[in-house]
């Protein structure tokens, strides 16, 4: 049985990706801050018929300096192996550069670059061939992000490290690649649609008929977990509809009158 280990699995990409890899029959160990939503998680893989046996919860702040230990321990204590480590909690609402305080500094680089790259040291000893590591980035690590700040040093220092892990640790048959979802209809992402400028931003700019749904991103880290992967190592996989990748403009953006500032 495939053991994976999905952190900020309490909602949104987290808990996507936690309950995909459940339904493939894999054991997933979920965590987050609130217990209360682990508990609707695994509420959740009950009712979809996954078995108790492979569903276990911890509530751990991931910056803490005893999270990685304490998580690791959790799987292997309970499954005695790790096969896969989907590095995905995060925060939003950066600032940008000129408007980021040290402490505001400190926690997303804590969060989003620091403890994933710390989780990630402490699973390698338990990996086997075949294993592999799925950091979710953004495309903000990819293309330059309006108030990206701290938000795009700390995905642009999880991609570089990616690529550090793919080289390092291939040929031990562990492979590491990133996942970077374009704006993502979840519940961090909804208040930001409320604005308008934001909204046109990705509305108008996206040669789709829709945004991103957690599904999506879902499917992606299942597939780079399956044999059909195999052979993709380093690789950063952008999921958001061809919005950082073409210059499209809606007709309605085409057609609109523009208005000085």
């Amino acid at each position: 049985m495939q053991v994976a280990i999905v952190t900020g699995a309490s909602s949104g990409i987290g808990f996507g990706c936690a309950t995909k890899l459940a339904e493939q029959g894999m054991a997933v160990l979920g965590t987050g801050r609130d217990s209360g939503r682990l508990a609707g998680l695994e509420k959740t893989l009950r009712k979809a018929g996954v078995p108790a046996d492979r569903i276990a919860t911890l509530a751990v702040d991931l910056t803490a300096d005893e999270a990685p230990q304490r998580i690791v321990d959790a799987a292997v204590s309970r499954w005695g192996h790790i096969d896969f480590l989907i590095n995905n909690a995060g925060v939003g609402s950066p600032k940008p550069l000129g408007e980021t305080d040290d402490d505001t500094l400190d926690h997303f680089l804590g969060l989003m670059l620091r403890a994933p790259f710390r989780l990630a040291r402490d699973v390698l000893p338990h990996m086997r061939p075949g294993s592999a590591i799925i950091n979710i980035t953004s495309t903000f690590a990819v293309v330059g992000g309006l108030r990206g700040g701290a938000y795009s040093a700390a995905k642009g220092g999880l991609t570089a490290l990616t690529t550090h892990i793919a080289c390092q640790y291939g040929a031990q048959g562990i492979r590491c690649n990133a996942v970077a979802p374009g704006v993502t209809l979840t519940p961090m992402v909804a208040t930001r649609l409320e604005d308008e400028r934001f909204r046109k931003i990705n509305t108008e700019m996206t040669p789709h008929q829709r945004l991103g749904r957690v599904e999506d991103i879902a499917a992606t880290v299942a597939f780079l977990c399956s044999p059909g992967a195999e052979f993709i190592n380093g690789q950063t996989i952008v999921v958001d509809g061809g919005w950082s990748s073409t210059k499209y403009l809606s007709d309605h953006a085409l057609t609109s009158e523009w208005v000085p500032r």
